[in-house]
């Protein structure tokens, strides 16, 4: 470890040691990429991501109070209508003349289950396969949720009500296009092979399944946007940072933080993901449409050459834009990236200049290039220095 990186390793310590954390200075530390060491990315996140307050004296009793607001999120959204349990202090009756699977009322606990087992069934299959080529998320977690894994209690795992359901049910998945596909029952039953991913035993659970609950958890709090695709890689990095904390006692809460910090990057970010606000001043339209803008102010003779190849924003900026460029890069560079966009005051605005970085850092590829040639560089990005991408984004920024 070089002299340098000790004493930026140093910086922030120091930063945050203080009872009131300057976020002003931290933001300014931060914005050059956050050191793993010591847990200080993970809990810098925390306060960039507006979770923990700057004093720091309020942490214990706010991480204790957040942590059972959790706590109670699983007891009252991750269980099956139908299971009394005592133990818990919860009572819900078996089926009843009132509540059954048949009962067609919209409010029946029963409908609410299989409702939610639609977006249980989308949210599995996105979790399954999340950064396929890592082995982290197919990896048992250290601190499997006692609450439902615990025998004495009558819960259902998702993964559990998962293979229920996928046994007898048909698959329906509609993409923002509006491209519905519907896989039979049939291919259901194959949908994971039983070679793809190792079952783990009774008692430990797999860090995706730990994602899948957090999606599942937000998707019922936030009815009006529920989950859409793309969430996964959201949360995803998020609580890979938060899991692989160096310091236990925060990683043992891994789960919990994750879910409020997720949720208020999702605040800022959820716009992109409602179909009905697209085209509106906060919607992505108006986002993609912001990196061509910049990109004719610029560099003029690129965006010409875009327009003429009737190229789009939405084409590739989409994805960009709304995964937060989480699926362009490798995990660790999509981290430091995060650790810049997070540190910003106006993150999102910061995010469109990233975008245009990118398109400017190989403008000499699209320029000799033609639509075919420049739609496979726009769509699998191929400069993987990040640093390079995110010093030419600072560039544009000091120049506007």
């Amino acid at each position: 470890m070089s002299t340098a990186y000790k004493n930026r390793i140093q910086e922030f310590k120091v930063a945050l040691a203080e009872e009131k954390i300057n976020l002003k200075t931290l933001r300014e530390l931060c914005f050059n990429g956050i050191p793993f060491e010591g847990g200080i990315r993970a809990l810098c996140w925390k306060i960039l991501l507006n979770y923990l307050p700057l004093d720091q004296t309020q942490w214990e009793s706010f991480l204790k109070k957040q942590r059972e607001v959790y706590s109670q999120f699983l007891k009252e959204m991750i269980i099956q209508p139908g299971i009394a349990n005592a133990n818990l202090g919860l009572s819900r009756e078996d089926v009843t003349m009132e509540d059954h699977p048949l009962n067609p009322n919209p409010d029946s606990r029963w409908n609410t289950y299989f409702k939610d087992n639609e977006i249980l069934l989308q949210i599995d299959k996105d979790v399954r396969r999340l950064y396929p080529d890592m082995a982290f998320f197919q990896r048992p977690t250290e601190y499997p949720c006692q609450l439902i894994l615990d025998p004495q209690n009558d819960y259902e795992t998702l993964r559990r009500r998962v293979e229920q359901t996928t046994l007898k049910a048909q698959t329906v998945n509609c993409n923002r296009s509006g491209v519905t596909n519907v896989s039979s029952p049939g291919k259901a039953l194959n949908l994971y092979p039983s070679n793809e991913y190792e079952v783990l035993p009774n008692g430990s659970e797999a860090h995706w399944e730990v994602v899948e609950r957090i999606l599942f958890i937000y998707a019922k709090l936030n009815p009006g946007i529920a989950y859409v695709q793309g969430m996964n890689e959201i949360v995803g990095p998020i609580y890979y940072t938060f899991a692989t904390d160096p310091n236990s006692e925060w990683k043992e809460h891994a789960e919990a933080d994750t879910f409020f910090c997720f949720t208020n990057l999702m605040s800022e970010n959820r716009d992109n993901f409602i179909k009905s606000l697209d085209d509106s001043q906060c919607g992505i339209t108006y986002k993609m449409e912001s990196v061509y803008s910049m990109l004719k102010d610029k560099d003029m003779e690129l965006y010409l050459k875009l327009e003429e190849q009737n190229i789009k924003p939405q084409y590739f900026t989409f994805r960009w834009l709304t995964l937060l460029l989480s699926q362009e890069f490798l995990l660790p560079d999509v981290i430091r990236i995060w650790d810049t966009l997070f540190s910003d005051q106006d993150r999102f605005h910061f995010l469109i200049l990233v975008c245009c970085a990118m398109l400017i850092l190989i403008r000499d590829n699209l320029l000799a290039g033609d639509f075919t040639v420049n739609m496979r560089l726009l769509q699998d990005y191929p400069i993987s220095d990040v640093h390079t991408i995110l010093t030419k984004a600072k560039d544009l920024q000091d120049t506007s």
